[in-house]
This record gives structure tokens, C-alpha cells and sequence, in this order.
């Protein structure tokens, strides 16, 4: 039975129980529940803080599990990267007071407040910049204000919050995570189903299902607009001057390709919701 870690709160765990439910998984109807049998799929799936998920996978406790992939590379775990998923995407910076810092090297000796000792200590080592750590569980923020640190690192996305504490965004990208799949033996049996599972999950995310009818004389012109992952499937009609067409189209793009077949002479264009997929 494959023992599956999923966060139990937090930014990740929302989208994670969304996505194993579509991928066809049991999931938990009680916030309360931390363990959950799935033997349908032959599958278990145990509800840890996404700060330990890294720790029980890669001590081999657990096959596999969705946490953040700063918590993973902060953790220090045996576990490995399998498969990037397409949410809980964040950016780890630098910040100290307005023009205080310019480089990354004016950090050399300063005292550094951050909640990822593991992932900005590594960073700094590789950098070669030698620092004072402080671990911080959240807030980092008002560190400097208070004394307690000459700069910080943590997640950002506007600067706002930073701004508001009279800190500023400084040298090089720490990281940019997301939530990611890993393990210690990705070669474990039922690994390779939950990933391919996964990945039908976001292809189902990222793309509609287009169908069309079209004169068949345009069926070049409406293939360089409408590649598909391969190719178009074309049909005849019963009309002899005309095929109907049916194509996968990037979820994002669906209006502009629908304008342009029609302005090319598609008609009938019909856009279908794709709700799994294996590619």
C-alpha cells in the first residue's frame, strides 16, 4: 500500500486535497482526520504539517508526499524531487532597511532573521558569504525593527508588507518554489500511477477540449492556429466542403483562438471542460 503525506493546513493543502480528489483518491471529509485508507487505489494517505512532510518521506517513513519545495530543501531530508506541481508557486528575497544594503555581499557577517535556516544558510554557503542565522517561525518582518536582525530573507510577492516595515528587496533571487511530489525511491510501485495521475490533473487545469466546423480547404490555415498536442483530429461531415475539427487549446488562450477561427471561417466552435487526462 503506498503511504501518501499530504499537508494538513496551510496555502498547500487546499489545492493538494482538490487535486487528489480529481485524480480519483479518497481524501478526508473531517479537518480532524490524519490518516485516511483509500483501498480502492491501494493508498494511504497520512495528514502532517507540510513543515514535516519532507522529514517523514525522506526517513523513509512514508513513500511519497506534496509539501513546498523550500520545505524541502530547508529540511535537509533524503527525499527527492519528483514531479513539480502547477500551484502554491512563492519567491524568497532578501530585505533590510532603505539603502542599506545594495549586494549580497554587505550581508558578510551580518545577523540575518529567516524561518528557512536550511535553504538560506545553504544559499549564503554557495555564495560564500558568511552570516548570523536567526530562526524565526513567522513574522520576520518586524525582526530588524526590533533589533533582533540586521536583515531579512522570507517569501515575497508584492514588497508591501516589507515596505510597511521600512525594508527593502536587495540582491538575487533566494529561490522560486512551488509545491512539488518527492521521495526517497520514486522507483516504489504505485508512484509512477500517482504521478501520471497528477499530470492528468494539470493538463486537465492548463487546457480545454475546442471542436469546430470548418471548409475543408482551410484545414492548414486552422491547424497552424489550433496545433494541438500533436495534431487536430479531423473529421468528414455530411457536407462533402466541410470537416469538423476537435483539438486541445491552452485554457488561457480560448478566446483569441476562437476569434481567429472564426475570422478564418470556422463556425460552430464549441469549447468542452477537460476533466482528466493522461498524456
Amino acid at each position: 500500500m503506498l503511504k501518501i503525506a499530504v499537508p494538513n493546513k496551510g496555502t498547500l493543502s487546499e489545492t493538494t486535497v482538490d487535486m487528489l480528489r480529481e485524480a480519483g483518491y479518497a481524501v478526508r471529509r473531517d479537518p480532524k482526520e490524519l490518516i485516511v485508507a483509500d483501498p480502492r487505489n491501494d493508498a494511504e494517505f497520512f495528514y502532517l504539517r507540510p513543515r514535516d512532510i519532507a522529514t517523514y518521506v525522506g526517513s523513509g517513513a512514508l513513500d511519497v508526499g506534496i509539501t513546498g519545495r523550500d520545505l524541502l530543501l530547508d529540511s535537509g531530508s533524503a527525499a527527492t524531487e519528483v514531479q513539480e506541481l502547477d500551484f502554491g508557486a512563492s519567491t524568497f528575497r532578501f530585505a533590510g532597511p532603505i539603502g542599506r544594503f545594495e549586494a549580497l555581499s554587505d550581508l558578510e557577517g551580518a545577523r540575518i532573521a529567516t524561518s528557512y535556516t536550511g535553504l538560506v544558510g545553504e544559499f549564503l554557503r554557495r555564495e560564500g558569504v558568511a552570516v548570523d542565522l536567526i530562526r524565526l517561525d513567522g513574522a520576520v518582518e518586524s525582526a530588524v525593527r526590533l533589533g533582533v536582525a540586521d536583515a531579512v530573507a522570507d517569501v515575497v510577492e508584492t514588497g508591501t508588507t516589507l515596505r510597511r516595515q521600512g525594508l527593502e528587496i536587495f540582491g538575487p533571487v533566494i529561490l522560486r518554489s512551488t509545491a512539488v511530489l518527492v521521495s526517497a525511491d520514486a522507483s516504489r510501485p504505485g508512484i509512477d500511477t500517482l504521478v501520471r495521475r497528477l499530470q492528468g490533473v494539470m493538463v486537465a487545469h492548463q487546457y480545454v477540449l475546442m471542436d469546430y466546423d470548418l471548409p475543408a480547404g482551410l484545414i492548414d490555415e486552422a491547424s497552424s492556429i489550433t496545433p494541438g498536442l500533436e495534431s487536430p483530429t479531423v473529421s468528414p461531415l455530411r457536407d462533402t466542403g466541410w470537416v469538423a475539427v476537435r483539438v486541445m487549446v491552452p485554457r488561457n488562450d480560448t478566446n483569441l483562438v476562437m476569434d481567429r477561427l472564426y475570422e478564418l471561417g470556422a463556425r460552430a466552435i464549441l469549447v468542452s471542460p477537460i476533466h482528466a487526462a493522461r498524456i
